[in-house]
């Protein structure tokens, strides 16, 4: 790839965003209902390749259970407010009618007045557990050490360790840091680890034994630490560099295959489909679901990078309600915006070029429109 002058000193290359690249129909279509969207990771098969975010203003253990029955694997944030409230209903209603000048302050504080519980950690596994779904659950890497074997041992299926941005190589002056490598072949569950962005930070993840790994920053409605930091990827650029890394450390390994799973950015429809198209495996979507009316943000959408006590870098985000979990998932849709029946338009989109599966469909040719 060309690289581009900046200035003098410093050189870069293109990036595109999702809304900088299409899709190109090809000589076959198929029918709808002769493509398949399972995903199967590890020993676990699901009817869509969709993950709903750790994020509580997504996922609370009902919406849990209500999306593994539409097939969508839901990840429970063990730091949010289920992790450090008996009830946080209230707490999410309130953050849900919060000013927005006060809305920050407000969830540092509730954040931090109380720590992780592990009792309750161990709770919310078990109401999971019981309603006989696949358990997943997210730590960020300052908390892996500590609740990641918790929730292995108490009956976690998936563990996401998820940060903003996550390396396999952290380099740290004051305390000890954490060795994916040794941390991930301890454990006895898949790990699915991210954020990254480029292929050789991919490739450093795939070689700790994760079982996929996040690509983006996550949070893509809610977060801005492309405004707090610089930071930022495009996207479309993002998951094409990872899935080429995914092609080479399977080759280098005689045949793992990690899975690559788009996070964030992808607040539509088109944008999921884009997402499989430029080679994910799997989509990670937390502002298409804050969405739907059962949410348990109430038309509020936050991540966690939205509380961070020292340096926010994220915002809470007020959606307008389009219809419920289901129908975000499943249709049928009233809306013709691409923020319902987002199962349907991966099916369609499928269908039109010819695809039977997403792993197919990741050969389909793309342009360049920006």
């Amino acid at each position: 790839m060309t690289d581009i002058a900046i200035g003098g000193a410093k050189r870069a290359r293109r990036g595109y965003s999702f809304d900088e690249v299409a899709i190109v129909p090809s000589r076959r279509t198929r029918d709808p209902q002769a493509v398949s969207t399972t995903w199967t990771i590890d020993a676990y098969r699901f009817d869509t390749p969709i993950l709903a975010a750790p994020m509580d203003s997504v996922v609370s253990p009902r919406t849990a259970v209500t999306l593994a029955g539409l097939g969508v694997l839901a990840v429970l944030n063990l730091e949010g407010l289920w992790g450090r409230y008996e009830d946080p209903e209230p707490l999410l209603q309130e953050i849900s009618r919060l000013d927005p000048a006060a809305v920050t302050p407000r969830m540092q504080e509730l954040y931090s007045a109380k720590p992780v519980d592990a009792d309750l950690v161990v709770a919310r596994i078990a109401e999971l557990k019981a309603a006989g779904v696949t358990v997943a659950v997210a730590t960020s890497p300052q908390g892996a050490a500590r609740l990641a074997p918790l929730a292995s041992s108490t009956g976690a299926d998936i563990v996401v360790i998820r940060g903003t941005t996550v390396s396999a190589e952290h380099v740290s002056s004051t305390e000890e840091p954490l060795n994916l490598k040794q941390f991930i072949h301890e454990l006895d569950v898949p790990v699915i680890v991210g954020g990254c962005s480029t292929h050789q930070a991919a490739l450093h993840l795939m070689r700790t034994g994760a079982a996929g790994v996040l690509v983006g920053f996550g949070g893509g409605a809610s977060h801005t630490t492309s405004d707090v930091i610089g930071i930022r990827v495009p996207m479309a650029t993002a998951v094409a560099d990872v899935a080429a890394a995914r092609r080479d450390y399977l080759d280098e390994s005689g045949g793992r295959y990690v899975h690559v799973i788009a996070d964030g950015s992808m607040g539509r429809s088109g944008d999921i489909v884009k997402a499989f198209a430029c080679g994910a495996d799997a989509a990670m979507v937390g502002s298409v679901f804050a969405r739907a009316t059962d949410a348990p943000g109430r038309g509020a959408h936050w991540g966690a990078e939205a509380w961070h006590p020292h340096l926010p870098r994220g915002e809470r985000h007020v959606m307008a309600p389009v219809g419920t979990l289901a129908e975000v998932v499943a249709g049928p849709s009233r809306s013709a915006d691409g923020t319902m029946n987002i199962v349907g338009a991966l099916r369609k989109a499928m269908a039109t070029t010819g695809y039977s599966d997403p792993k197919e469909f990741q050969r389909v040719e793309m342009v360049v429109t920006a």
